[in-house]
């Protein structure tokens, strides 16, 4: 059973920054291509970054490219999301994900793709 806990939300002013963590347990992270995803209220969950497996291969959203950057630490069986020149619409609950069959550098940007999920965290931006 692969489980994947989130932490590091908060609120925090426009402008600043925050970073998440996702610790994955159960099995062979360095297995899974890996994702963020964010849920504003009354939305769609949406994509917001992923890495591949092997290669750190990396995509973002457009919303989020140039102010957001996502990693990978296979030591620590963790992922981050490190967030900053935050805006009032990145508010969301955030989201990590794994992708068990990911290939080698695919990133996979779709919530069928990914297999599990964490809990979710809450980011509030405020103006």
């Amino acid at each position: 059973q692969v489980q994947l806990a989130e932490s590091g939300g908060g609120s925090v002013q426009a402008g600043g920054s925050l970073r998440l963590s996702c610790a994955i347990s159960g099995r062979t992270f360095n297995n899974y291509g890996m994702g963020w995803f964010r849920q504003a209220l009354g939305k769609e969950r949406e994509f917001v970054a992923g890495i591949s497996r092997s290669f750190s291969r990396t995509f973002y959203a457009d919303s989020v490219k140039g102010r957001f950057t996502i990693s990978r630490d296979n030591a620590k069986n963790t992922v981050y999301l490190q967030m900053n020149s935050l805006k009032p619409e990145d508010t969301a609950v955030y989201y990590c994900a794994a992708n068990v069959l990911a290939s080698a550098r695919a990133v996979a940007t779709t919530t069928p793709e990914y297999n599990y999920w964490g809990q979710g965290t809450q980011v509030t931006v405020y103006s």
